[in-house]
This record gives C-alpha cells, structure tokens and sequence, in this order.
C-alpha cells in the first residue's frame, strides 16, 4: 500500500523550460515592480525631467533672442517672403552656445600658462538629442533619454523594449538589438511623429541663418553656459539612474535563472517565488501561456468563440432568440 508521500512525490510536476520561462517572466514584472532604492532614485529623477528641461528652454530662449530679436526675425521672413531666392528663417532646437573665457596651455619649457579661449558647446534640446557633455558635434544623438524617459509607453508596446541598451550593453549590433532599437525609435517618433514630435515641436525657435546651427554659434554669459551645462548633468543623471535599476533587476534575474535551471520539480520553483515575495500558483504557470495570458479550458474557450459570431443579427432578432430561449428553459422546468 503506497503512503501519502509515496503519492505526493508521484504527483509533482516535473519543471520543464516551458515553466521556467513562465516564472522567469512573472518574476521579471515582479521585480520591475518592487519599490527599491535603485527604482526610487529613477521614479525621482523622471518626475523632475519636465521642470528641468523647460527651465533649460528658457535660458537657452533668452540667449537665442538677445542674439536673434523677435524683430530681426519677422523681417528676416517677410524678405523670404518676398523673394523666392531667399531662405533664412528656420526653425532650430539645438544651438552652439560660446563665452570667452580661459584655458590652460604648455609653453615649450611646459610651463602652464593661462590664455584667452573661446568656450563652445552644443545643446541639443531635441528628445534625442546628445546629454554628452563632452561631445561637441551636431549629429551626435543620445536614444538613451527617450527610452528612460517614455519607459512605461515604450514596455506597453508588444516590439518595443526601452531597456534592449542596457541589456545589450557591451555587445556589437546584433539583429536582436537592431530590431527594437529601430521598433521604439519608430514609436518614439522623434522629429516626425509620435513623441519625439510632440517634444521638439515644444523646444524650438525661429532662427536666422543657415541649416547648421554650427554656422551660427551664439554667445553667452559664462554663468548660462554653466547653468545649460547642468542641464546636460541632469539629463545624464536621470539615463545612469534609469541603468543601474535595469542593471540590478538584470543581476538578480541571472541568479533567478540559474536557481531555475537547477530545480527539478514546478513546486521547488514556486517556492523560490514565494521566498522572494511572488506568490503564484502551480494553475497559474500551468494555464497561461509563455506571456502570461490565461489558456482557457476547451469549454470556456469555445463558449468565447461562439459569442463572437453572427454579430450582424438586428436588435429584434436578438430579442426574439432571448425570448424563446427563456420560453423553452421555463417549459423544460415545468416538464
């Protein structure tokens, strides 16, 4: 006669890669989801992003407009409305800023020697726009920010994946990368449509002046060049914070998965689940798919799939089926 553990160990379901995809999965959200400090420290630096940048906007506006007046402009147009040889209005959201200042040189005894400089960098107020405050080009672009920036919009999507360059960190383009890259940068918008569009259409002024706004850098005082300096800071605080969340999900998933890789049986798996606040059951794994949506048992399904049908019938008709189906259920009771 077989014992009840002699049953019990019968009746344990085995783990297959199947199921620990499916745990793998929940414990990703669930992780996601946990109020650390690595997620309190990006929840507080996205809430800050809108001041931030409108502050920024409105040094970078007052610089743009001692240079270029709201006067120079609207006679700038009405010429290139006039003539059709003239182009000169534009509108811009990224700008060479410059003051004059100083910098350290090495004579030929190289002995250090402070001289007069020119001080330049670029700002790009554009949602992809460079948070390097080093770089100094006009094509460099940062996807980071819009990715960190519009996370939860981004994760709704089903090809979308805002966290592919901290996962792929350190690895050549692969079509894996390439491929949400390319899907959240197409969602983003940026300068045509969607978000990117919505934001650069709010960070941009009429200018006058060739296409490249390196043709026309434009001074400043060093205290505004210093301010939209830690704009660019901010910025890239707010990008680091967004990586080492995803970084420290990332590390506890690898040991997530090594533990599942090791566990024999489903109910060892739970356990690991529950011990790390996710409590599932084995029906949960077993009834849903590899993305976590419910598999309906063939009677449920099937009762959905036929109230999906005959949707042209008229009002009447349904009224009328209603009405002899309660006839016929009242008879069947009297009988």
């Amino acid at each position: 006669m077989q014992t009840n553990t002699e049953r019990g160990k019968m009746t344990r379901l085995r783990l297959n890669q199947e199921y620990r995809n499916k745990i793998a999965n929940r414990m990703r959200v669930h992780l996601e989801q946990e109020n650390t400090q690595e997620k309190q420290k990006y929840d507080n630096l996205k809430a800050e992003q809108v001041d931030i940048n409108d502050n920024a906007w409105k040094v970078a506006e007052q610089i743009v407009r001692r240079h270029y007046t709201d006067e120079d402009v609207e006679k700038a147009r009405y010429l290139q409305n006039k003539f059709e040889n003239v182009n000169t209005v534009a509108k811009d959201s990224c700008f060479h800023f410059h003051y004059e200042g100083t910098k350290e040189e090495r004579d030929y005894d190289n002995n250090v020697k402070i001289v007069p400089s020119t001080i330049e960098k670029h700002f790009d107020f554009r949602l992809n726009g460079s948070i390097s405050t080093d770089s100094n080009s006009s094509y460099s672009n940062d996807n980071e920010y819009g990715y960190a920036l519009f996370r939860d919009e981004l994760k709704a999507q089903e090809d979308c994946n805002p966290d592919i360059l901290i996962e792929q960190e350190g690895k050549d383009n692969n079509p894996h990368k390439t491929k949400y890259v390319d899907n959240n940068n197409t969602y983003l918008g940026n300068d045509d449509k969607g978000y990117g569009k919505e934001w650069n259409e709010k960070y941009q002024l009429d200018l006058i002046g060739r296409d490249y706004c390196r043709d026309r850098s434009i001074a400043c005082t060093k205290e505004e060049f210093s301010f939209l300096i830690q704009w660019k800071q901010h910025k890239g605080q707010f990008v680091i914070a967004h990586q080492k969340w995803i970084k420290s999900v990332l590390d506890q998933m690898k040991e997530i998965k090594v533990g599942l890789k090791g566990y024999k049986y489903l109910d060892e798996a739970l356990e690991l689940c529950t011990e790390l606040g996710l409590n599932i059951t084995d029906a949960e794994i077993i009834r849903t798919n590899s993305t976590g949506l419910v598999i309906y048992n063939p009677k449920n399904l099937a009762e959905r799939i036929k109230g999906m049908k005959n949707k042209n019938v008229d009002r009447k008709a349904k009224i009328e089926a209603r009405l002899l189906y309660e006839q016929q259920q009242k008879e069947n009771s009297l009988n």
